[in-house]
């Protein structure tokens, strides 16, 4: 093997074992011996987003296109980023559909519709999600991971019976398949089966503790600092909802609270809501899921803009709508 080989080599043997900074050090290296190399600007595009450095991700993928046109690999990474967190759906639609020009096997056909359609979804393009959901291909798939992506996606459509076999058997082969346990759950409480869900709930949720916080993560007191900053910083008609005393963090929710319903994945929750003070005002105490946060946050930019929308959401359903009622009612 040669010295630029053993770079690329290293780098993605890196990131596997999550040490972004060491894989950077080797896609530089290899740039050092070929300056004109789209594997290493593709590896330093993938390395940036795994560092939350998604615009300097985008450039890098931009780089390695731009140095080979058919380059599928870097085109399906940059629609990744372009969907999230970045939201750009249109450029992300742009680039899979370049990938499916290019693509010659079943597989790169898969990889480049489901990320066109997790683009779709983000339009709130529904219908169009669905007819993409006809192209496809039938398994089984080489790819084994292919079989639930395709049942989440039907799933997403409302396709549940045709997404349900597919997901339960990504979730029997593969037992630490986070998400398909999680998805499972859903197919299983569509179906009403209560016990069933909570099992594969749970078990998502033991997953999901058990991966690494992301590299650019925040320590709790800086977390717990953000979420009272957000809180302070609502509209009074929202914060009056809040008993800013009581405000927890936690990685996830509890074993007990995703028993009694909660999901495995909610950002937050609002709990002991009751009159506080003279005026009996209604309050709740609030907690907030830190590991869930920075899922859907996917960078520390992101991460207070997650926490307001999540809570304000929660507040109005909670209160605001309640009270708009009773007003009516009234």
């Amino acid at each position: 093997m040669d010295q630029f080989s053993a770079h690329l080599d290293r780098g993605w043997d890196l990131v596997q074992r999550g040490d972004s900074r060491g894989a950077e050090v080797s896609a530089r290296r290899a740039l050092e011996i070929d300056s004109q190399s789209p594997e290493a600007y593709n590896l330093l595009g993938y390395v940036a987003a795994l560092q939350g450095e998604f615009e300097e991700a985008i450039e890098h993928y931009r780089q390695a296109i731009a140095l080979d046109d058919t380059y599928l690999e870097a085109m399906l990474n940059a629609a990744e980023v372009y969907i999230h967190p970045l939201g750009e759906f249109d450029e992300a639609i742009r680039m899979c559909d370049l990938s499916l020009e290019l693509a010659e096997t079943d597989d790169e056909v898969v990889d480049a519709l489901l990320l066109k359609f997790d683009a779709l979804l983000g339009k709130n393009e529904l219908d169009e999600a669905r007819v993409l959901c006809s192209r496809f291909p039938k398994g089984p798939f080489e790819n084994p991971n292919h079989s639930f992506l395709v049942g989440r996606a039907l799933y997403e459509v409302g396709s549940i019976e045709e997404a349900a076999p597919l997901i339960e058997d990504a979730a029997k082969s593969n037992p630490r398949n986070i998400e398909a346990y999680y998805y499972l759950g859903l197919v299983r409480d569509d179906r009403g089966d209560t016990p069933g869900a909570t099992e594969a709930f749970l078990r998502s949720r033991e997953l999901d503790i058990e991966l690494p916080a992301p590299a650019w993560a925040l320590s709790r007191e800086t977390f717990e600092a953000n979420v009272r900053q957000v809180v302070e910083g609502l509209d009074e008609t929202l914060r009056k909802h809040v008993r800013q005393n009581e405000i927890y963090v936690s990685d996830v929710p509890g074993v007990e609270v995703v028993v009694d319903g909660v999901d495995p994945r909610a950002l937050l929750m609002l709990d002991g809501v009751g009159p506080i003070g003279p005026d009996g005002l209604a309050a709740a105490r609030v907690f907030v899921y830190q590991r869930n946060v920075e899922r859907v946050a996917g960078a520390i930019d992101l991460v207070e803009t997650e926490i307001k929308v999540a809570l304000e959401r929660e507040i109005r359903q909670t209160f605001i709508e309640i009270e708009t009622e009773g007003q009516v009612l009234n």
